[in-house]
């Protein structure tokens, strides 16, 4: 074998290792982007569930007639514009999730408001299907912040693939961008104040 074949067997050698391992690292983005669309489902599973929950309780506090009509009248606002927004899985930027969660943190608010308004009502209080709805609102609340953590891991560990060098190179030839995180709702990091 001459000197000249035997160059062209390395190159093609090396091209072909090059090939491979970028279909190797493309093949590793892709699964990764899978987890996070599908770490983002689980998200809109329990935010969907906290919206489905919101009905009956009206519904539960309508019963008593003399309760503030503002308030629900806010409440049923706010679900309409959470569950209004939707991003596409696809599209995770910081931009699409700020706008959905400004619209989940304002139907938060006034689920936050209604149940300081309760505090007025010791009969709704006593109600067993209001403190049904109550706990299952709470435990959802519970499940939205464990599958925004893992939401927030899912999507660390991708980030930071696409963005080691070389790899970085393979992610940016074939479109895999930074995806969003979760953030703190701003002033988050301040305790309230609470006076009896």
């Amino acid at each position: 074998m001459s000197k000249k074949n035997r160059t062209w067997i390395i190159i093609a050698i090396v091209v072909l290792l090059a090939i491979l391992w970028g279909v190797g690292k493309y093949n590793g983005f892709v699964t990764l982007e899978e987890g996070v669309t599908g770490q983002w489902a689980n998200v809109e599973n329990v935010y969907q569930r906290r919206a489905d929950l919101i009905p009956n309780l009206v519904n539960t506090v309508k019963g008593y007639a003399d309760f503030e009509q503002e308030t629900l009248i806010g409440v049923i606002e706010a679900r309409a514009k959470a569950t209004s927004v939707t991003i596409d899985p696809t599209n995770l930027n910081p931009q699409s999730l700020a706008a959905f969660q400004e619209a989940q943190d304002g139907l938060s608010s006034a689920l936050s408001r209604l149940l300081v308004t309760i505090e007025r009502y010791p009969d709704l209080k006593a109600n067993q299907n209001f403190l049904d709805l109550q706990h299952q609102l709470e435990g959802t609340e519970n499940r939205i912040a464990v599958e925004r953590r893992k939401f927030n891991e899912i999507v660390r560990g991708y980030n930071t693939t696409i963005r080691k060098v070389p790899a970085s190179i393979v992610a940016g030839i074939t479109g895999f961008d930074q995806k969003g995180y979760f953030e703190a709702v701003e002033g988050s990091e301040t305790a309230p104040v609470v006076e009896f």
